[in-house]
């Protein structure tokens, strides 16, 4: 039965979503098989369109996984496997990560092949880290999560292709990585009611849209305990292969791309921020502050708790210098979020797309086969990825949000000069 976007997110939500874990089975009787829906040539296609803007989809998955520590229920299980909570556990981890998409990306989806070894370890660690985290009582690996993830993984870049240089160039290219993904999410045990890759197109953007508004952006102005700490320590760990991942840019990226209230970087969002602001204000003394979480959608997740209240005040806003998060930021984490505007406009002309997606593939080589600066830190034997076997176990607990909260030691000198490169 089709169901529209509003009656997928209802069901998305309720109780019986987070009950049903990715696969019911034990682990020795996980079959995978094709859905009968699968179109090889719309897939492959789907693959081709990723690949002809690696750059920008590749871009996306970064905010992508921040966003995704914001969601409580992901992240209690995340901090309860212990192996992401430092930064060589994190290396590990999403380095894997990025592995396992690039080989569904690069290989046939066939049994023996690659990409179907790939799929079925991941859906294998799935069912056992549920069954795990169960057994602790510590969340589980549920149905809404996975749909959750998926979003996490391309749907920043469905709703806002512009902002990643995406753009479709021949017919059906979405509907291709559409269906791309709807396969990916079914080999990885997603049932179909609860797959976020809907029938069309239009009917994921709808979905993804609705997912954005009352999960990730609630979510983002109330992150959940210990959110702080996880991302950063992934985007320290993706530093090893990845010398532009700055934890400050990123983060205020993410709650940009996510329409948190506050977090603006152009014009139209200052002016945009401001109207709403005088809308909620309805005629008030200006100097009086508005709760950011009355300019967004309520959770539908119910185990988002509401932190205090963070004010937004009209003069703030009257540039982008005078916002209180941007002006936050440290002169390295600014100079990265130019840069990167720089390169997504570089990107939309021929050479840019040329050159930038070369500079993605040469850097998912160079960090599967040659992690060069993951070698200084923490040896040549550590430093390579096996998306086959498990990320290794830490030892160290994950700090609360309010040790990020607190006044920073000085960054130490050669990491903010390496920031500016």
């Amino acid at each position: 039965m089709d169901l529209t976007a509003e009656q997928y997110l209802e069901g998305l939500m309720k109780d019986e979503a987070y009950d049903c874990p990715s696969d019911s089975v034990n682990p020795e009787d996980l079959e995978m098989k094709l859905p009968p829906w699968f179109d090889e040539t719309l897939y492959n296609k789907g693959r081709r369109f990723f690949w002809r803007f690696c750059f920008g989809f590749g871009s996306v998955m970064m905010p992508g996984l921040v966003a995704i520590f914001a969601v409580p229920t992901i992240l209690q299980v995340l901090v309860g496997s212990r192996r992401s909570s430092s930064k060589y556990t994190a290396f590990k981890r999403y380095i894997a990560t990025f592995l396992h998409v690039k080989a569904w990306l690069s290989h046939d989806l066939k049994p023996g092949s690659l990409s179907w070894r790939s799929l079925y370890a991941v859906r294998s660690r799935h069912l056992k880290n549920g069954r795990a985290a169960r057994l602790k009582n510590k969340g589980t690996v549920s149905q809404r999560d996975l749909a959750l993830t998926m979003f996490g993984t391309i749907g920043l870049g469905i709703l806002k292709p512009d902002r990643f240089s995406i753009k479709q160039e021949e017919p059906e290219d979405w509907e291709a990585f559409n269906h791309f993904w709807k396969v990916i999410g079914c080999m990885l045990g997603m049932e179909d009611r609860y797959n976020m890759c809907r029938r069309t197109m239009e009917e994921t953007r709808q979905v993804c849209q609705l997912i954005l508004d009352r999960v990730y952006t609630p979510c983002l102005e109330n992150v959940p305990e210990y959110f702080e700490h996880m991302a950063r320590v992934m985007m320290d760990g993706m530093w090893a292969v990845n010398g532009a991942t700055e934890a400050g840019s990123l983060m205020y990226v993410t709650k940009n791309l996510a329409n948190v209230p506050g977090y603006i970087l152009s014009e139209s969002e200052r002016i945009t921020l401001q109207a709403a602001i005088k809308e909620k204000l309805a005629g008030k003394h200006e100097d009086i502050g508005v709760d950011a979480s009355t300019l967004i959608a309520k959770s539908s997740l119910q185990c988002v708790t509401k932190r205090e209240q963070r004010l937004l005040y009209l003069r703030d806003y009257d540039c982008l210098d005078t916002a209180p998060e941007y002006k936050k930021l440290s002169y390295a984490s600014k100079y990265k979020i130019t840069l990167s505007s720089m390169m997504t406009a570089f990107y939309k002309t021929y050479l840019g797309r040329v050159l930038l997606n070369w500079y993605y593939v040469v850097a998912l080589y160079m960090s599967e086969y040659f992690p060069y600066v993951a070698f200084f830190l923490y040896g040549i034997k550590n430093s390579y990825v096996d998306i086959f076997k498990d990320s290794p176990l830490g030892d160290s607990p994950p700090k609360t949000n309010a040790e990020y909260y607190k006044p920073q030691p000085p960054e130490p000198w050669y990491r903010a000069i390496l920031a500016f490169w």
